[in-house]
């Protein structure tokens, strides 16, 4: 769970990884599924707080897999997580079937020589990470003492291992809400770069299309190979960069400015780590412009005392905001659609999984030890709550300013 202290950061990187080394970490990968399946089967319909579920199950994952000691707390914390998903969403019980498997301080060591020690069920790997030639934006924080590693994934898919490094920095100095807030909600993807909770759309195709018409560039001049086209190439990167910089700006600025205006105290953002992974069409790039995105909208909510958290977006765009019913087959995909099985309301998919962001950081409880929580997600024409349900603006006391 996402807390108001802290900024993060996922920087994604690949893995220069031995044979033996990548044996001994696919040799993880299927211990942790099934430590996480062990965790889950014990407590389904028992518990599902952390705390709860490590009590009941570590024993027996530490009797029954390889799993070291910190992995088989961590693969009980991820089971829990995955039942507390399941029940707020009515579903069933859950299946872990994805090659990943979660890190943290205590399993993982980043060195300043950019490689990783990684702990598996037998003697730890140490793996170079494979950046761009220029570093990447990923160098900003590995070369950042502000940034500290953090929880982080390891993910295995056709042959190739890839690192999702989690970094973390104290939030900017903000007074933060202590009962009451309420959250504007915050989807992250391709065809729209970002939907609110209140219906602002924030197209991310021409983004999309300039970077295509850039690699398209890069693969022409860089074959030719001269000095004229190596100036050519580098004006043009600059001219991409300064274009993307300005818009993602325009889109921060846009979106606090509807949390100012529909009273919101805080902003909530589907993880980073965790948006990327569930959108296939999403590449390095896309991923790339979450992550700036999200700093831009920090620092400008800051300004105006507003705090942006990160919430689990697993199942929001399956889940109907109406009646709480989610199922795979809520969405479609080919028509940006979303319409429920169950009550059959419909919505935009991004739409729909902008306020289920926004409703699972109020279900979700207090986000810090200091009572910090919200009870309202924002939308375009009122307020809802897990109590009052849908209230109109209109039947509030005060309807959302626009100053």
């Amino acid at each position: 769970m996402a807390d108001t202290e802290y900024c993060r950061r996922t920087a994604v990187t690949g893995l220069s990884v031995s044979p033996t080394d990548a044996t001994r970490l696919r040799e993880l990968v299927e211990e942790w599924k099934r430590g996480c399946q062990l965790a889950v089967n014990e407590a389904w319909g028992v518990c599902h707080t952390r705390s709860e579920v490590q009590q009941l199950a570590y024993d027996r994952l530490r009797e029954e897999t390889d799993l070291g000691s910190q992995h088989a707390v961590l693969a009980t914390h991820r089971a829990a997580e995955a039942i507390k998903r399941a029940r707020d969403g009515e579903g069933s019980k859950p299946q872990f079937t994805s090659p990943t498997v979660a890190f943290d301080t205590r399993t993982m060591t980043v060195f300043d020589d950019r490689t990783v020690s990684l702990t598996t069920t037998g003697e730890r790997v140490r793996c170079d990470l494979k950046l761009p030639d220029d570093g990447g934006y990923q160098s900003q924080y590995l070369d950042d003492e502000e940034w500290e590693p953090a929880k982080s994934t390891l993910h295995y898919r056709d042959g190739e291992f890839t690192f999702h490094l989690g970094f973390r920095t104290p939030s900017p100095d903000i007074d933060l809400p202590t009962e009451g807030a309420t959250v504007l909600g915050v989807d992250l993807g391709v065809e729209n770069l970002a939907v609110t909770s209140t219906a602002e759309f924030f197209p991310g195709g021409e983004l999309t299309h300039r970077r295509e018409e850039f690699e398209a560039l890069r693969t022409d001049l860089e074959a030719t190979g001269t000095r004229s086209a190596a100036r050519t190439l580098r004006q043009a990167g600059n001219r991409l960069d300064r274009f993307v910089r300005q818009r993602l700006h325009e889109v921060a600025n846009d979106i606090v400015a509807e949390a100012v205006e529909y009273d919101c105290e805080l902003v909530a953002f589907g993880e980073l780590s965790e948006a990327a992974e569930l959108l296939p069409e999403a590449t390095a790039y896309h991923e790339w412009l979450f992550d700036r995105l999200l700093s831009f909208v920090e620092y400008r909510a800051a300004e105006r005392d507003i705090a942006v958290v990160e919430v689990n977006p697993e199942y929001t765009s399956q889940r109907c905001m109406e009646c709480g019913f989610t199922h795979p087959q809520n969405r479609n995909l080919d028509e940006s659609q979303f319409e429920c099985l169950k009550c059959e309301a419909s919505a935009h998919d991004d739409y729909n999984a902008a306020k289920n962001i926004a409703f699972r950081c109020v279900r979700r409880g207090p986000l810090s030890s200091r009572g910090l929580g919200a009870s309202a997600c924002a939308l375009q024409s009122g307020l809802v709550t897990p109590d009052d349900g849908f209230t109109p603006y209109a039947e509030l006391s005060e309807a959302p300013r626009s100053d």
